[in-house]
């Protein structure tokens, strides 16, 4: 049985391996324990409570990231978090109730995709990646890794990221031949700027982070508008994802984005996939996992429509069986 002991500010955490039966059991460890993994550079899971809401067979987790301090930062990074490995994210997943995941290489790594394809490999057919490559890696490279579980390359357009706005268009046109996607995030606010563009592009496109409006804006906001008439296209899709990244009234219901995400679900709900962003990179205390499958019930509260934003739209977009 593991044990993991955390001392931070005058108190001790102490985990054993059992699961804590509510939340509120395991609230006081949260803290303590996400100092300690700052400390130790570990990430653990957390025993806490199982999702509410009943996770369908099938159900996916469209965005998260692995960690391996085997592998160096990229000289772009701005962010090292602690190690997030396979076994973390599996304890993680059993409890919540997922079946598959999509692994998306963090910025951390730049352009070396070995930790996101060797977690990938853990999970055989039951794990897609999101990757990043130079647009001069020749196609036996996209080849391998399409036949390794790539489905899209990430462009990741605030600080930290590989690509510029010149790349778009370049990349786009690369990727198309293999059947991949752009994934995007930006600040959903210059959506109107770049509509045209995006539209344009000869792959389908998928937006992270409800949008990733980095001040929250309201449903009728042009941005919104923007980001809808993408999704009318039908060959664009948004994460309902992270809302703490963005969010200003904070948790556990983060009603500010929220109501973005209601909206996009009540829009477009066979356009819509789920996320858990795990290990939530950058934010002490992480989130609770099963607290974050919950809010798609406020989001999406037809369950109808939750079994295709958690199964059918990712088994369709990631070409899962």
């Amino acid at each position: 049985m593991e044990l993991l002991q955390c001392i931070a500010e005058g108190f001790t955490c102490i985990l054993v391996g059992m699961k804590v039966r509510t939340r509120t059991e395991a609230s006081g460890c949260v803290d303590a324990a996400a100092r300690c993994g700052r400390r130790t550079g570990k990430v653990r899971a957390m025993p806490v409570a199982e999702p509410s809401i009943a996770v369908p067979p099938g159900a996916c987790d469209c965005h998260m990231h692995f960690y391996d301090h085997r592998f160096p930062k990229a000289p772009t990074a701005l962010l090292y978090p602690p190690e997030a490995t396979p076994a973390d994210y599996r304890a993680m997943r059993d409890r919540v109730g997922l079946s598959r995941l999509v692994v998306v290489q963090p910025s951390t790594y730049g352009f070396d995709n070995t930790c996101t394809m060797e977690g990938v490999a853990a999970f055989p057919g039951e794990a897609r990646a999101v990757v990043v490559l130079r647009h001069d890696e020749p196609d036996s490279e996209y080849r391998r890794l399409t036949d390794a579980g790539a489905r899209a390359l990430r462009f990741f357009m605030l600080p930290g990221g590989t690509f510029g706005w010149d790349d778009l268009e370049p990349m786009a046109k690369r990727i198309a031949p293999f059947g991949w996607h752009l994934q995007l995030q930006l600040d959903g606010r210059l959506l109107p700027e770049f509509e045209a563009r995006l539209r344009r592009l000869p792959c389908e496109l998928v937006v992270d982070h409800n949008g990733k409006f980095l001040e929250p804006v309201a449903p009728d906001h042009p941005a919104m508008a923007s980001l809808l008439r993408l999704l009318d296209t039908g060959r664009t899709w948004v994460k309902l994802s992270a809302p703490y990244e963005t969010s200003k009234e904070g948790p556990p219901r983060y009603r500010d984005v929220g109501r973005i995400a209601r909206a996009l679900a009540r829009a477009a709900p066979e356009r819509c996939v789920w996320a858990s962003n795990w290990p939530h990179p950058g934010i002490v205390p992480r989130p609770d996992d099963a607290a974050l499958v919950d809010l798609l019930a406020d989001w999406a509260p037809d369950e109808r429509a939750r079994t295709r934003i958690l199964v059918d739209n990712p088994a369709k977009l990631y070409g899962f069986d």
